[in-house]
């Protein structure tokens, strides 16, 4: 039998467990007189002589109400950290995964590694910038060049309808260039909208395309009035998709000279003028001016520096002379011999069934372009022959001497030049430049 005692006991540890069972939110405690120094529940037992079995129950309910308010504490502070780590982690994706935005790779070096490629095809940004806007002026510019040699070329048979379509064609080449300095005028003031500027760039390319191609028909009614190897190529902007294929390969060469005239003044480095690859060798014959480097001369993966000096927006006459025997090389510009050295892949022949490039550097054979390595500016007059020349016969070459030679491996002829992407072929005079 149970005295009011204990039940006054097991009352309280019942409204005890409930309040812990409720987040102590709704706690009620009953009081009771008992001597000091002296638990309530053995007081009252001792008295009316309670078993054994009944005071263990009583003290392990009270463990257990313990055990559980330990529990649930930890609970809260479980939940509340992970409450506060499951924000921080949303918040963190919403920064860090912005929608629709791409990622970016790192751009490659001179040499590629294998497995990496880098497609720069357009790899003018879509995003008007004041280089490209740049870019695009110096495009203009060549264009009225054009539009100039096309006058004095047909002038005194022009016909009417010829003359009125040049005509056009300038005032559209104004108003674009007027185009062009007010957008970087905005640029250099800060006065930047990136939708209008979006827009404009549209418009200009596709007038730049249409003026091309108009220019280029203007050109192709003068084919049957020039000689075949009056004419010259133009890259205007570095891609990796504008270039030229020589049609003819290379044969097997124990000494070569090759000469031409070339007119950039792009930074840094010009770029490749033009490149040979042979199956299972990409860099055979190369001559490059990459990055900030001087420009050089490659012959079976061998280097030798060349101590040319052309990015100066004029015409100048190069020719690089080889032949294997202890690799003896000579280096001229307009004309004149600027350096010599050896030791440059010797004993070492040009292997034939190549493929010969104009514009790009080759990292595969016929292909692997890479847009930093592109020539950019003018080129004409690509001549090879397979011994070295005398420093007479260079002279002659450079200052259109009447008996200058043509290459007797590959010589300049519109027959043996096939243009890609954009790339441009128009007249052009070597002695006109130089006189």
């Amino acid at each position: 039998m149970i005295t009011g005692a204990c039940w006054r006991c097991l009352l309280l540890s019942f409204f005890f467990l409930r309040g812990s069972a409720q987040n102590f939110a709704q706690t009620r405690f009953i009081c009771t007189s008992v001597p000091v120094d002296m638990d309530m529940c053995t007081s009252s037992m001792q008295n009316s002589g309670p078993t054994e079995d009944l005071k263990t129950t009583i003290l392990q309910l009270r463990e257990t109400v313990i055990q559980q308010k330990e529990t649930i504490m930890n609970q809260k502070d479980t939940i509340r950290d992970l409450t506060g780590k499951l924000a921080r982690c949303e918040g963190q994706t919403i920064l860090e995964i912005p929608p629709s935005e791409p990622k970016v790779g790192a751009p490659g070096s001179r040499k590629k590694e294998t497995g990496t490629t880098k497609n720069t095809m357009g790899d003018l940004s879509r995003t008007p910038t004041a280089e490209t806007l740049t870019q695009l002026g110096q495009t203009l510019q060549s264009l009225k060049t054009r539009l100039e040699n096309l006058e004095q070329y047909s002038r005194g048979n022009a016909s009417a309808q010829a003359t009125s379509l040049k005509d056009l064609l300038q005032t559209k080449i104004d108003d674009l260039e007027k185009q062009v300095l007010s957008r970087v005028n905005n640029l250099e003031e800060g006065k930047v909208n990136l939708k209008n500027e979006t827009e404009l760039r549209g418009k200009i390319e596709t007038a730049l395309t249409s003026l091309q191609q108009r220019i280029t028909d203007l050109e192709k009614g003068q084919k049957e009035n020039r000689p075949a190897d009056k004419f010259q190529l133009t890259f205007p902007l570095r891609t990796n998709y504008m270039y030229a294929k020589v049609k003819k390969s290379l044969p097997e060469m124990y000494a070569f000279t090759v000469c031409m005239w070339l007119k950039s003044n792009a930074s840094p480095g010009v770029g490749t003028p033009f490149s040979y690859a042979v199956p299972g060798q990409a860099n055979e014959l190369v001559l490059i001016e990459w990055g900030n480097n001087p420009m050089e001369i490659l012959i079976n993966d061998k280097v030798a520096k060349l101590p040319f000096v052309i990015n100066d927006g004029k015409w100048h006459h190069i020719c690089i002379a080889w032949t294997t025997r202890d690799g003896v090389w000579e280096a001229y510009q307009d004309g004149v011999l600027r350096g010599s050295g050896e030791n440059l892949a010797p004993y070492h022949p040009i292997k034939h069934q190549g493929v010969l490039v104009i514009g790009q550097e080759q990292d595969t054979l016929g292909g692997g372009f890479d847009a930093t390595q592109a020539f950019v500016g003018e080129l004409a007059h690509f001549n090879m022959w397979d011994r070295k020349l005398t420093v007479g016969e260079v002279y002659n070459l450079a200052t259109c001497n009447n008996k200058a030679l043509t290459g007797n491996v590959i010589s300049w002829a519109e027959t043996n030049i096939e243009i890609f992407g954009g790339a441009t072929k128009w007249t052009f005079d070597a002695c006109r430049q130089i006189n």
